[in-house]
């Protein structure tokens, strides 16, 4: 029986995967699959759910929103594992999941993983860490972190727009130099997003993204008065952004970010590294499963 090993986040979302681990199993089953299940837990490095992975394991199914998927993603390129992940997105933030076209419901997830062949898609480096949606600097890009787990699995992503008010009176303009062979620029900015993805936070940003075309998205808005941002915001909603002259876009296999700012950086939801970022494309760095 071909094996998989199943590794899930019993914390993500409302705790949906918990009541929904049996039916993972008999569908899995139905198929010819045997489950080997590891769950995670907040003091064991998630690395050692691959000591037991070796050649008669066909995939890796997680169960989580971003942060988990990046987790199990940087663990598997430290350890130069070369098979395919599938994603059951039942995190609070499913961005990356959501654009694979991955239902939410489980059923129906496992049912397309198990019916589709494996796609070599593009996953980001930045400094010695990978991330698979976004990469991120400036305000407001820690809410993640700053959220509470159970105000998280109580009301979802309510929690972080709360979180994001809070930030609010820390609004500011900060230093910002960025270096790749399409664009360099030396100035201010309010946000930098480099994507992999094309949402955060539910908020479709990078609507020109292709997971298979080698390149990131890069997305930084510029520090405008405040009486433009209102404005950016409705372009936002509208999907009109990426050609505003408040925002600067392009695309990139290979950008250097560099900042004094007293700011963090943030990837999929965790944090990042320090100043400086130099961020990369790996094309076709993971194979993954579910994509029709």
């Amino acid at each position: 029986m071909k094996k998989v090993r199943f590794i899930y986040n019993p914390y993500s979302g409302e705790n949906i995967i918990l009541h929904e681990l049996d039916n993972v199993f008999k569908l899995h089953q139905e198929k010819g699959y045997q489950i080997v299940p590891y769950r995670i837990q907040k003091d064991k490095d998630i690395s050692e759910a691959f000591d037991i992975v070796d050649e008669s394991y066909e995939y890796i199914l997680v169960a989580g929103g971003d942060g988990t998927v990046d987790s199990v993603v940087n663990a598997m390129m430290d350890r130069e594992l070369n098979i395919p992940i599938a994603i059951l997105p039942v995190g609070t933030a499913n961005d990356f999941g959501t654009f694979l076209n991955i239902p939410q419901d489980i059923t129906e997830a496992c049912e397309q993983i198990l019916s589709t062949e494996p796609t070599p898609v593009d996953i980001g480096r930045i400094n010695n860490k990978y991330f698979v949606n976004v990469a991120s600097t400036g305000l407001f890009t820690d809410v993640s972190q700053k959220t509470d787990v159970n105000l998280k699995n109580t009301i979802g992503k309510l929690a972080y727009y709360l979180k994001g008010l809070e930030e609010i009176p820390n609004f500011r303009k900060l230093k910002v130099k960025l270096k790749s062979k399409e664009l360099e620029y030396d100035g201010e900015m309010y946000l930098i997003l480099v994507f992999n993805g094309q949402t955060a936070g539910s908020f479709k940003l990078a609507t020109r993204a292709d997971l298979t075309d080698g390149y990131l998205d890069v997305i930084m808005i510029k520090a405008v008065a405040i009486r433009e941002i209102l404005p950016l915001f409705i372009k936002i909603l509208k999907g009109e952004h990426l050609d505003s002259d408040k925002v600067i876009y392009f695309k990139t296999d290979d950008i250097l970010i560099e900042s004094n700012e007293d700011i963090l950086t943030d990837i999929d939801g965790e944090k990042g590294p320090d100043f400086p970022l130099h961020i990369q494309c790996i094309k076709g760095g993971i194979k993954v499963l579910g994509i029709k």
